[in-house]
Protein backbone atom coordinates (compact mmCIF):
# COMPACT_ATOMS: atom_id res chain seq x y z
CA UNK A 1 0.00 0.00 0.00
CA UNK A 2 1.25 3.49 -0.79
CA UNK A 3 1.69 5.99 1.96
CA UNK A 4 -0.75 8.24 0.08
CA UNK A 5 -3.56 5.68 0.22
CA UNK A 6 -5.82 6.00 3.17
CA UNK A 7 -7.94 3.20 4.52
CA UNK A 8 -11.26 4.43 5.79
CA UNK A 9 -13.57 2.09 7.63
CA UNK A 10 -17.15 3.18 8.02
CA UNK A 11 -19.40 1.67 10.60
CA UNK A 12 -22.65 1.75 8.63
CA UNK A 13 -25.78 -0.11 9.48
CA UNK A 14 -27.84 -1.95 6.91
CA UNK A 15 -30.42 0.83 6.78
CA UNK A 16 -27.70 3.47 6.20
CA UNK A 17 -26.30 1.47 3.30
CA UNK A 18 -29.80 1.00 1.83
CA UNK A 19 -30.45 4.75 2.01
CA UNK A 20 -27.13 5.56 0.34
CA UNK A 21 -27.85 3.02 -2.43
CA UNK A 22 -31.31 4.51 -2.92
CA UNK A 23 -29.83 7.99 -3.33
CA UNK A 24 -27.25 6.80 -5.86
CA UNK A 25 -29.47 4.36 -7.80
CA UNK A 26 -33.18 5.09 -7.31
CA UNK A 27 -34.29 2.83 -10.16
CA UNK A 28 -32.43 -0.12 -8.67
CA UNK A 29 -34.50 0.23 -5.54
CA UNK A 30 -37.61 0.59 -7.71
CA UNK A 31 -36.61 -2.70 -9.36
CA UNK A 32 -36.37 -4.39 -5.97
CA UNK A 33 -39.75 -2.95 -4.99
CA UNK A 34 -41.34 -4.20 -8.22
CA UNK A 35 -39.84 -7.64 -7.63
CA UNK A 36 -41.32 -7.77 -4.14
CA UNK A 37 -44.67 -6.57 -5.49
CA UNK A 38 -44.61 -9.22 -8.23
CA UNK A 39 -43.82 -11.90 -5.65
CA UNK A 40 -46.68 -10.74 -3.44
CA UNK A 41 -49.12 -10.78 -6.36
CA UNK A 42 -47.91 -14.22 -7.42
CA UNK A 43 -48.38 -15.66 -3.95
CA UNK A 44 -51.81 -14.03 -3.62
CA UNK A 45 -53.05 -15.38 -6.97
CA UNK A 46 -51.59 -18.87 -6.53
CA UNK A 47 -54.82 -20.32 -5.12
CA UNK A 48 -56.94 -18.96 -7.96
CA UNK A 49 -54.87 -20.41 -10.79
CA UNK A 50 -57.61 -22.91 -11.69
CA UNK A 51 -56.51 -26.18 -13.27
CA UNK A 52 -53.20 -24.74 -14.53
CA UNK A 53 -50.21 -26.92 -13.57
CA UNK A 54 -47.94 -25.47 -10.89
CA UNK A 55 -44.87 -25.58 -13.14
CA UNK A 56 -46.64 -23.56 -15.83
CA UNK A 57 -47.83 -20.99 -13.29
CA UNK A 58 -44.31 -20.63 -11.83
CA UNK A 59 -42.85 -20.10 -15.31
CA UNK A 60 -45.33 -17.31 -15.98
CA UNK A 61 -44.61 -15.82 -12.57
CA UNK A 62 -40.85 -15.91 -13.20
CA UNK A 63 -41.28 -14.04 -16.47
CA UNK A 64 -43.41 -11.40 -14.73
CA UNK A 65 -40.86 -10.90 -11.96
CA UNK A 66 -37.88 -10.72 -14.32
CA UNK A 67 -39.59 -8.34 -16.73
CA UNK A 68 -40.53 -5.95 -13.93
CA UNK A 69 -36.93 -5.74 -12.70
CA UNK A 70 -35.44 -5.48 -16.20
CA UNK A 71 -37.97 -2.74 -17.03
CA UNK A 72 -36.92 -0.69 -14.01
CA UNK A 73 -33.23 -1.13 -14.80
CA UNK A 74 -33.83 -0.13 -18.43
CA UNK A 75 -35.72 3.00 -17.40
CA UNK A 76 -32.91 3.84 -14.98
CA UNK A 77 -30.25 3.46 -17.66
CA UNK A 78 -32.24 5.61 -20.09
CA UNK A 79 -32.63 8.28 -17.40
CA UNK A 80 -28.91 8.19 -16.65
CA UNK A 81 -27.96 8.41 -20.34
CA UNK A 82 -30.38 11.30 -20.87
CA UNK A 83 -28.90 13.23 -17.94
CA UNK A 84 -25.32 12.54 -18.93
CA UNK A 85 -25.43 12.95 -22.71
CA UNK A 86 -28.33 15.30 -23.38
CA UNK A 87 -28.41 17.54 -20.32
CA UNK A 88 -24.64 17.21 -19.69
CA UNK A 89 -25.06 16.72 -15.95
CA UNK A 90 -22.27 14.14 -15.88
CA UNK A 91 -18.97 14.51 -14.13
CA UNK A 92 -16.68 17.13 -15.65
CA UNK A 93 -13.05 16.09 -16.06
Amino acid sequence: MDSKEEVVIYDESLSDRAVSHAKRNPFLMAGFASLIAACAIGVYKFKGRGNMPVSHYLLQFRVLAQSSVIGCITIGMAYHMFNEHVLHKGKKE
